[in-house]
């Protein structure tokens, strides 16, 4: 839900958008868009600013990564950890062309049906949900429960996620994606440790590592970039790129009047072919 609150409060906030989802405030629900229309002067701080910055351009930069995919050959995406994400009940792609699988934790995607029904939001035909219990089962064996087909290229999309995973869990799912047919990917952010940060950054990462942890997350998993980048290619990714927060804001924020940025971020996006 704070992930789809920073992507909402993207629509309402700032011009023009990094990310256009005309769903991101219908899927939050009328009380939370009303509370969130009502927060105006806290959204205006640097440190809310930068944050929703950097959730509307990890989705933007997925869904770019996405259409590069789809223009290899790729006719699958997987969203893992997908809560509220609405790009399949958004997809601009014509019907027939990408099938979508969302990935998540039963109890999750029953949630999700529920603000989907009271928002009056319809699920597609083209969308398939894949409830994934990892203590329980795969990822392969999920997405193949949901009728995702291992013959075919597919891309995947894997935000907010890879931090609170062990990295052998991390490396198991990236070894399936790279496993699958050529012309399918992967986008996905991942954090960088403590001492790779500035202090500024370090300050945020103590104050959002100890909210995390309090709120039974913690985070796990960390990664040198040049060192993700080695395993990627060892693995049999290709096209590899790693964009911090000079590439980010030099991609997707240059020029804009009011001053968006990503300032400082403890994550970084990878985009990875296969």
């Amino acid at each position: 839900m704070r992930v789809a609150l920073r992507r909402a409060a993207h629509q309402i906030f700032d011009s023009p958008k990094i990310l256009d989802d005309p769903l991101a405030l219908r899927i939050i629900g009328d009380e939370e868009a009303r509370k969130l229309k009502a927060t105006a002067a806290m959204e205006q701080n640097r440190v809310s600013r930068a944050f929703r910055a950097f959730m509307a351009v990890r989705s933007r930069y997925a869904e770019d990564q996405l259409a590069r995919a789809v223009s290899r050959g790729a006719m699958q995406y997987v969203v893992l950890g997908a809560g509220l994400d609405t790009f399949a009940y958004r997809n601009p792609f014509p019907e027939g062309n990408l099938r979508v699988f969302e990935v998540d934790h039963p109890a999750t995607q029953e949630w999700k049906r529920e603000k989907l029904a009271a928002a009056a939001i319809a699920i597609p035909a083209t969308l398939s949900f894949a409830p994934v219990d990892f203590e329980r089962q795969t990822l392969e064996e999920g997405l193949e429960a949901a009728g995702f087909d291992l013959r075919k290229p597919a891309f995947f999309s894997w935000l907010g996620v890879t931090m609170y995973l062990t990295e052998g869990a991390v490396m198991k799912t990236l070894d399936f994606v790279a496993s699958l047919p050529r012309g399918g990917g992967i986008a996905f952010d991942y954090a960088v440790p403590k001492h790779a940060l500035g202090f500024l950054g370090r300050l945020a990462f103590e104050a959002i590592s100890n909210r995390v942890a309090g709120a039974g997350e913690p985070f796990r998993t960390f990664f040198e970039p040049r060192t993700l980048v080695t395993k990627l290619s060892e693995i049999g990714f290709q096209s590899i790129e790693d964009l911090g927060t000079e590439e980010l804001n030099a991609r997707y924020f240059g020029g804009r009047r009011d001053g968006l940025r990503v300032g400082g971020s403890l994550a970084r996006l990878i985009g990875a072919e296969v």
